[in-house]
């Protein structure tokens, strides 16, 4: 039985890092002529309409007990501030950095899951990763702001949008149910889309539809079939068996994907400052997940 569960998570896993790689760019192209909270609100249609489908021919169960309500809003806080904040960042943003400061989602998780979930307090190598971490941010962020002050706002975005989806994967962990992950992406989609729906009426209100690129038709189809569905099945099905901080653990090896992937195919420029503050992250986060390891390795061997 471990077997068969153990090779759908490693399927899971690879499903979320190419998805999780390309979606920053996505966000980018798509809210490139369609506005910010219109592009989330089509994307989040797509995927409600499609996981309605799929639910409906597989007749997956989806349950709407108090539990199951409590695990869709949860997971809906992550959805909705997440994204919003993402799109509305996009527009000054480029789209590795945005996959970069998500890459910050494993070490606020493990802050967070002290406080909700009662795990031991960070050890002195992961705090020492924690300051290199910010170090990093700093060089990042400093690189960005010197251009103008609308960056250094839409990095503020950003951060914020990790704050929620590390906050939702905590507190998804929480809930004590063992439903289908279809099932919680499907009631995930059905909670966030109206919150979406009134963040577009509320902020922008108009359609604009002649001014719609192919480029950002596509990348919103893609993102609502592969980034709100797939990806978020696949992100729920790991979350269900793998703890918080684990499972972040993917926002190591996505950012590099997308800094590669946003310098080519968008012409995002690679500073000094940039690489340098990428590389220590990367590092740093690095230490944290694996730092702990390699030494209580070390001393065995002694």
């Amino acid at each position: 039985m471990a077997k068969e569960r153990h090779v759908p998570i490693k399927v899971s896993y690879f499903i979320m890092i190419l998805i999780w790689s390309t979606t920053p760019l996505g966000i980018v192209w798509s809210s490139d002529t369609v506005s910010p909270t219109l592009a989330v609100l089509l994307r989040m249609l797509v995927g409600l309409t499609l996981g309605a489908v799929i639910i409906a021919i597989t007749r997956i169960r989806v349950p709407w007990n108090k539990n199951a309500c409590l695990l869709y809003f949860y997971s809906s806080i992550g959805i909705f501030g997440g994204m919003l904040l993402s799109y509305m960042a996009a527009k000054t943003v480029p789209s590795g950095i945005i996959s970069l400061m998500f890459g910050l989602a494993p070490i606020l998780s493990g802050l967070l899951a002290q406080q909700l979930l009662n795990e031991p307090k960070f050890s002195a190598i992961k705090l020492i990763a924690l300051a290199c971490a910010l170090i990093g941010l700093y060089f990042v962020s400093y690189n960005q702001i010197k251009h103008s002050q609308t960056q250094g706002l839409g990095l503020l975005y950003v951060f914020i949008a990790v704050c929620f989806f590390s906050l939702s994967g905590v507190m998804i962990k929480r809930v004590k149910i063992a439903i289908h992950p279809m099932a919680t992406t499907f009631g995930a989609l059905v909670f966030v889309t109206p919150l979406f729906f009134i963040a577009w009426l509320l902020l922008d209100g108009e359609l604009n539809i002649q001014n719609w690129s192919a480029k950002s038709i596509w990348a919103i189809g893609y993102l609502g079939v592969f980034g709100s569905l797939l990806g978020a099945l696949a992100y729920f099905h790991v979350l269900q068996n793998l703890n918080a901080s684990t499972v972040a653990l993917t926002t190591l090896i996505t950012p590099s994907f997308a800094l590669g992937l946003g310098a080519w195919l968008n012409n995002e420029p690679l500073s000094k400052e940039l690489i340098s503050g990428a590389v220590i992250i990367l590092l740093s986060l690095g230490v944290f997940q694996f730092g702990e390891q390699i030494v209580n390795r070390n001393k065995q061997k002694i």
